[in-house]
Parts: C-alpha cells; sequence; structure tokens
C-alpha cells in the first residue's frame, strides 16, 4: 500500500497523512493516533526517498565519534548504547550517520553536518565539563541529545544520563557498612563529567563516615583493563593497601582482578571490588551469581532513550529541552565481603 491509498482509505489527504506520519505539530493528536494505528493495520511502511523529499529531512541521525584521544569506537559500553538507539532508529526509518574524526575535525564536522543537510541532528557522546560543542550545537541550529551531562554549561540541553554521583557513594557505603575503610578509586578519566561526578559520590560518602580521602588511593585514567592493572597494583604495594575497590568499568575491574590474584589474593575475601556498567550485550558479569558486585545501569536503554527523545526533538523543535536521569541498581555478586582482620 502506498501514501496516497493509505490517504484514501483514510479520507484525508496525503499532505495530512505524511504530517501526521512524520510527527508534525501542525496535525492534532486524534488525527495523528488515527494515521499511526490505520499504517499499522494495513503494514504500512512510507519510502524514505518520498519522505526526504516530502518534509525536507534527511531521515538520519549523526554519531561524531573522535579518535585520537578517545576510543568509543571499541569501547563495549559505546557498542551497547548504539545498539539501543540503532532499534530506535530503525523503528521510525531512520538511518545512522557515523563520522569518525580526529578530534581537532570535530566542531568543524558538527558544521558541515548542519550546513550539508546529512542529518537531521547528534547524539553527543562523552560530554566533558563545561563542554563547547553544546554551545556550537545551539549556535548552528542542529538538534541534539547528550548522552550524560556538562557541569559548568548554563545553556539548557537536553540530556540522558546515569546518576553517578548517587551510584557510587551508594557503592562506597557498601563497603564502608561490611567494614572497609581503605577504599580505594580507580575511575575514568576526570575531565570527563561522568568521572567527577563519580568521585564526588565516593568523597561524599567517606566524609559522611568521618574518613579523610587518600590521594594515594585514587587514580584516574582510561577504562582499560591494564590501566585498572597498572592502578591496582600500584595501591596494593602501599604500606597501607587498599581492602576494597571501586572501578569505573567491567573493563578496569578485570585490571583490578588480575592485580589481586597476581599477589596471591582472593577475591572478595581478602580484598573487595565493586564495578560500574555490567549490563552489557558481549561482556557479560557471571551466569546466574554475577562475579562482579555492581552499580547496574543499562546502556542499551539509555541508547534507545536518547534517540526517542531526539526524534522528539526532531518532529516538535519547539518543545523544551527533555532530560532524563536514569539510576543504577546495586547487584551483589561474589567479589565482595566484610573487610578482612
Amino acid at each position: 500500500m502506498n501514501l496516497k491509498e493509505l490517504a484514501t482509505k483514510l479520507g484525508l489527504s496525503p499532505t495530512t497523512v505524511s504530517r501526521a506520519l512524520n510527527g508534525y505539530p501542525e496535525v492534532n493528536e486524534a488525527t495523528r493516533e488515527r494515521v499511526m494505528a490505520a499504517a499499522k493495520r494495513h503494514n504500512y511502511r512510507p519510502n524514505a526517498r518520498a519522505i526526504r523529499l516530502a518534509t525536507g529531512r534527511a531521515m538520519a541521525v549523526g554519531h561524531v565519534i573522535p579518535v585520537a584521544t578517545r576510543h568509543e569506537i571499541v569501547n563495549p559500553i559505546f557498542a551497547d548504547f548504539i545498539a539501543g538507539a540503532g532499534e530506535t532508529y530503525s523503528r521510525n526509518d531512520y538511518d545512522m550517520v557515523l563520522s569518525v574524526v580526529p578530534d581537532e575535525d570535530e566542531e568543524d564536522t558538527y558544521r558541515a553536518l548542519r550546513s550539508k543537510g546529512n542529518v537531521d541532528g547528534v547524539i553527543v557522546h562523552a560530554p566533558k565539563m563545561e563542554d563547547r560543542r553544546i554551545a556550537l550545537l545551539h549556535e548552528i541550529g542542529l538538534p541534539f541529545v547528550v548522552h550524560g551531562r556538562a557541569s559548568g554549561v548554563t545553556l539548557p540541553y537536553p540530556w540522558v544520563d546515569v546518576n553517578n554521583r548517587r551510584a557510587f557513594q551508594r557503592a562506597t557505603e557498601f563497603l564502608l557498612d561490611l567494614g572497609h575503610r581503605h577504599i580505594a578509586l580507580v575511575n575514568g578519566l576526570e575531565f570527563m563529567d561522568f568521572a567527577m561526578r563519580r568521585r564526588a559520590g565516593y568523597l561524599d560518602a567517606l566524609a559522611a563516615r568521618g574518613i579523610a580521602p587518600d590521594p594515594a588511593l585514587m587514580a584516574s585514567d582510561e577504562m582499560t583493563e591494564v590501566s585498572g592493572y597498572r592502578a591496582a597494583t600500584r595501591m596494593l604495594a602501599l604500606p597501607r593497601p587498599p581492602t576494597a575497590f571501586l572501578a569505573a568499568s567491567m573493563i578496569s575491574g578485570m585490571g583490578i582482578r588480575r592485580a589481586v590474584e597476581e599477589r596471591g589474593l582472593k577475591l572478595g575475601r581478602d580484598v573487595s571490588v565493586i564495578i560500574h556498567d555490567d549490563d552489557l550485550s558481549y561482556m557479560k558479569n557471571g551466569e546466574d551469581v554475577p562475579i562482579f558486585t555492581a552499580t547496574r545501569s543499562s546502556v542499551r536503554d539509555a541508547g534507545r532513550i536518547a534517540a526517542e527523545m531526539l526524534l522528539g526533538l526532531i518532529a516538535r523543535p519547539q518543545d523544551p529541552p527533555p532530560t532524563r536521569l536514569l539510576e543504577a541498581d546495586l547487584v551483589i555478586g561474589q567479589s565482595t565481603g566484610p573487610a578482612p582482620r
């Protein structure tokens, strides 16, 4: 069935049906629901080329990934986010345009995407403190949603984020309740907003129990197995080594486990470890019983939510910027136990 036939069945003009299917605000909600229900009932799928011609839209969303100083492209967290977002794009007949560029070309890439009309909007990844990309995208008028938040930005902007501060505060409190007092933080790069929020949560929990933070028990680096291993190896060699670790990702947690086991120690008995982001499609945290205790938040769900937000903004640009804060669950695994005597 084509658009004209669907419009005839509904007794509406093809233009009205097209606008209803594509979320134009001038179509009232009752008509939109009627059109959507008829399209589903008759298994109607709009022709992407016809939509582009009728609406002037590219029917594509952009993801710009700098390659020189970040490694999102090979990160399983990024892969899960893209998988979730891709489900939303596919369901709405949108394509994804992935631009992998040198860091210094990132700003020009956003401008080019806007001027060429290659995409209708973009999702911004890995926001930094006072991230300049937000002001840029406001300036050039390209719809966007940020995966994460950028402290210090005063402009209103749409975002979806996990409550990193609360997740790490809760994880630290859990370890404190188990009797641990020498708790290490193996964090991500701390010019990244999420990492600063995680450090803040960790420090909040220590301060609430009257424990002074020890700089020797805090590390900041890319979230790789090697960086986790190196940080843990250094800390475990201290005169007063940590009895517990907070790891910014499962990958860095694996490095911590390697360092622990290399010293002949047992995870969960001699040293406790809590990781973040263990709900990944291609890197499972055990089977029935989790290997690691973890602060769990579905990155795939975050991808779906961010994509839905962006498509809503594209269809209804007059709407205020939406925001969504997701809470992380604390999942108990085999990697934590009471502090050793």
